[in-house]
């Protein structure tokens, strides 16, 4: 990755707590979250044969998915992808592939993801959008929320954090939550947001470059630190 040398709230350690999930497991081996994009795919491929055939079923081809899961009858669902246990997969879930969805997890109603990491528990569960992403632990996403992925002039992905930039390298790259991150309801996070751990997002923001950890995003501008009262 070319850039600044450190840009401060981005990287795998700063964003999520160590577990033994098979999404944290790829990102630990990077330093930035992004970094584990191009190598979903790849990864899926190589686990998913080893993964406990008590636990997980091969549906398809390079698709394991858990025999705790619950996965509507109409939902679409296209390999390399992992769903992990107990996650639900609802009616009219559309995964496109690269879909690392780790335990206790919920895909909606007519979402759609693509190229992703779920960590654990994470919550998509109404109309998103999730492509080239990375979601925390705890993350939830509201009722319409989408990660844009690709940027309008088709130029290379640059997170920002005020006057400091990352370059990517990457066309496509939506957004990276951190763990517990909640995103109000029809949010557009823009490509390269990344959102620090235990914030949260007004509904209908439209969120771009790094909002830090333990936060409250309004809007563009107007962000607040959270008060924790004893």
């Amino acid at each position: 990755m070319k850039g600044v040398s450190y840009l401060k709230g981005i990287t795998v350690k700063e964003l999520f707590a160590e577990n033994e999930s098979l999404g944290y497991a790829l990102l630990k081996t990077v330093t930035y979250p992004f970094e584990a994009l191009s190598l979903i795919s790849d990864y899926i491929k190589k686990i998913g044969p080893t993964l406990d055939p008590d636990i997980y079923e091969q549906k398809g081809e390079s698709i394991w998915i858990a025999r705790s899961a619950k996965v509507a009858p109409t939902a679409s669902i296209t390999g390399p992808c992992i769903i992990g246990e107990r996650t639900e997969v609802r009616h009219c879930a559309f995964i496109r592939g690269s879909a690392l969805v780790g335990n206790d997890c919920v895909v909606g109603n007519s979402t759609e993801l693509k190229n992703v990491i779920l960590i654990d528990t994470v919550q998509v569960p109404h109309y998103n959008y999730v492509g080239d992403s990375v979601l925390g632990s705890h993350s939830h996403m509201g009722a319409g929320s989408i990660t844009s992925n690709v940027k309008s002039d088709k130029t290379l992905v640059v997170t920002k954090s005020g006057d400091e930039r990352y370059e990517t390298g990457l066309k496509k790259m939506g957004a990276v939550l951190g763990d517990f991150v909640e995103v109000g309801c029809g949010s557009v996070l823009n490509p390269g947001t990344v959102i620090g751990k235990n914030t949260n997002v007004y509904p209908l923001s439209s969120v771009r470059g790094v909002i830090p950890e333990n936060s409250i995003y309004k809007k563009a501008g107007e962000v607040a630190k959270k008060r924790y009262e004893c």
